[in-house]
């Protein structure tokens, strides 16, 4: 790739504003500057701010983006669109009535109504629940698994008929998944070339390009066929092609599909010290599919402050971590708010979290949909989502999705044959689920072999009699009691609600902080959180826990050679996201043994197991790190 260290400005007069621009930008090496350089080059250069759209990865770092904007002073600024694609796409859709048109309601799915959803879809010709759950997820990326795919139709029997049976399910139940939107806007964009939405934008810019999927790319390309495209991101750095079938080829290869593009290689770290950049290129250099741009130090750069440490077990490591953190705050040395823990699981990261509290050191954690985690088939693992459900329902007691995840909690089916009989009765008789639940419990109605349903459509009657009057912080205060721990989340993001809120507010309140969580970078406490949420984030020291193998790298047993291997690329690219992430200091810690049980929860792979303990090792991404890396040490004896 050619190299380009003429100044910001010049390379814009270069590239001039039509010319595809690729920007490969490695952590820390100011991508966001660049793209803030871009939009004000361009307003200054009299485009219409209107028709400039700046692509985020999420709804946070839209907002984030959209106030650097602000501050650059440049007339038209505030008028740039700065958005997620799914809020495009969301939007595009209901302007275009799609939704009205094709039978749709854009009611989204949570994480944990997904597991009704798919148990529904029990079917012989789908196969058992985690191929299903494959399906679902090549459904959410147009059916494009492998990279060279193009998006946009099922192509086996099989697919066909997943695709087939979820449409069904989700027309009945009157919901849409998240991930369908762009598939949706894809197919709404192909067919109807004269549409508006194809000439919205002079300008396109994409920030985070390595981590969309296939159909998401194809969608930017619709989205510009008439304007310039600029992209960002860095393939080093690509961390969901398991999750949502990222595709890191995307930007490697962008210039073969976009010709004449303008590479802007962007390689000064401007943010880690010197041996975290060293221990990054040696790490990142395992992959075979990444860029040949390694990160260089400022000039500078400070060498850094590096800890490998080993603990006997969890507390241990707990304990060890939290008084680590403690002392250095106490000397001055750490500032809570500049404190960054990572772990590969939340059952690790909430014992820091509690052993940082007990020591005085304020912390708080943040790991993907905690607040509605749990197991649908055990009552007393999902009070959390029984609640939230409660609270749906008080908001529209006629949503379909609430009502069916409520019917089933519990069961060892989540219900499943049980509500396949009522939901076919809707069907036949043209009625919904809670008119034919209302006659079974009046007994004007039978449907044979549902008496699991009606006793827990019961038992949802009672609880929305006696919420019926309740509004604010008492509506909130009876859902999520203060004393239970689980409620503590929901507690949390329902601080700012007011007596009067009603339960639809305090439902859209509570639906966007857990879909689309905000992690404040203004904060006076340590964050303990997942190394992917890590991403974006800056902190002066961090440090990452649960170091072992089997966790970091976590792989599935069922995977084929060639999965394994783009699997491990992956998750040696989150653990470089991880890595830099600090600007000072960077701890990494493993233990020796875990808990028996809470392996097997983690999915952790373990060796030479007990009936109360697993043996394991520290991950064997410590040796990829090259010489810049210290030895490891016992945590008990460690001298910091």
């Amino acid at each position: 790739m050619p190299r380009h260290d003429s100044p910001i400005r010049a390379t814009f007069d270069t590239a001039g504003p039509k010319r595809p621009l690729r920007v490969m930008a490695g952590p820390g090496t100011g991508k966001t500057r660049w793209l803030m350089n871009r939009v004000a080059w361009l307003l200054n250069a009299g485009v219409d701010p209107k028709r400039v759209w700046l692509v985020t990865f999420t709804r946070v770092a839209a907002r984030d983006l959209q106030r650097k904007l602000d501050k650059l002073g440049t007339p038209g600024a505030r008028q740039v669109r700065a958005g997620t694609l799914h809020s495009f796409c969301l939007s595009a859709l209901k302007k275009a009535h799609v939704f009205d048109l094709t039978g749709r309601t854009a009611r989204p799915l949570l994480e944990f109504e997904k597991r009704f959803l798919l148990e529904d879809l029990h079917s012989p010709e789908l196969g058992n629940y985690p191929n299903r759950k494959d399906q679902l997820k090549a459904f959410e990326a147009a059916w494009a698994r492998e990279q060279d795919q193009d998006p946009g139709w099922p192509g086996t029997a099989e697919d066909q008929a997943f695709e087939r049976l979820l449409n069904s399910w989700l027309r009945f139940h009157q919901g849409i998944l998240l991930s369908e939107l762009v598939p949706r806007t894809l197919s709404y964009l192909r067919g109807n070339p004269l549409c508006p939405e194809r000439l919205m934008f002079d300008h396109v810019l994409v920030d985070e390009y390595q981590d969309l999927n296939r159909a998401e790319q194809t969608l930017i390309d619709l989205l510009s066929e008439n304007a310039s495209l600029t992209i960002a991101g860095d393939p080093n750095q690509s961390i969901y092609e398991s999750l949502k079938y990222a595709r890191p080829e995307g930007i490697k290869e962008f210039d073969a599909t976009h010709p004449d593009t303008h590479d802007i290689p962007l390689e000064q770290c401007g943010r880690c010290p010197r041996r975290i950049v060293e221990m990054a290129n040696s790490l990142i250099q395992h992959n075979t599919l990444r860029t040949d741009q390694l990160l260089t130090p400022k000039p500078s750069a400070p060498q850094g402050e590096i800890h490998v440490v080993q603990w006997r077990d969890l507390p241990q490591e707990a304990v060890g971590l939290s008084d680590f953190i403690r002392k250095r705050i106490e000397s001055g040395q750490f500032d809570a708010s500049k404190t960054l823990v990572l772990c590969p699981r939340r059952q690790m990261g909430y014992m820091i979290r509690d052993a940082l509290r007990d020591r005085g050191i304020p912390a708080h954690s943040f790991f993907h949909s905690e607040a509605l985690e749990g197991n649908p088939k055990k009552l007393d693992e999902t009070t959390n989502q029984q609640a939230f459900t409660l609270l749906t329902l008080l908001a529209d007691p006629q949503d379909r999705v609430a009502l069916r995840s409520w019917l089933g909690f519990g069961h060892r089916n989540l219900g499943r044959d049980q509500y396949r009989r009522l939901r076919d009765y809707c069907v036949n008789e043209g009625a919904s689920p809670r008119q034919v639940l209302d006659g079974l419990c009046a007994g004007s109605l039978s449907v044979p072999y549902t008496d699991y349903l009606v006793t827990r459509y019961g038992v949802l009657n009672t609880r929305l009699q006696q919420l019926a009057n309740i509004t604010g912080i008492e509506l909130c205060n009876a859902l999520f009691p203060e004393d239970q721990d689980w409620a503590e989340p929901f507690l949390v993001l329902s601080q700012e609600l007011s007596q009067e809120s009603t339960p639809s507010e305090i439902l859209d309140t509570l639906r966007t902080s857990i879909t689309q969580p905000e992690l404040p970078t203004d904060v006076d406490y340590v964050r303990v959180m997942s190394l992917h949420k890590a991403k974006g984030l800056t902190a002066d020291h961090v440090i990452i826990a649960g170091f072992i193998q089997g966790l970091i790298p976590s792989l599935r047993d069922n995977l084929s050679p060639r999965e394994r291997a783009r699997s491990l690329e992956e998750q040696r690219r989150l653990f470089y996201v991880a890595i830099t992430r600090g600007r000072s200091t960077l701890v990494l810690s493993s233990v020796l043994h875990l808990p028996r049980d809470l392996a097997y929860k983690m999915l952790a792979r373990v060796k030479d197991r007990t009936d109360y303990r697993a043996n394991t090792m520290t991950s064997t991404f410590l040796d990829e790190l090259g010489p810049s890396r210290p030895d490891p040490v016992r945590g008990p004896a460690w001298r910091y």
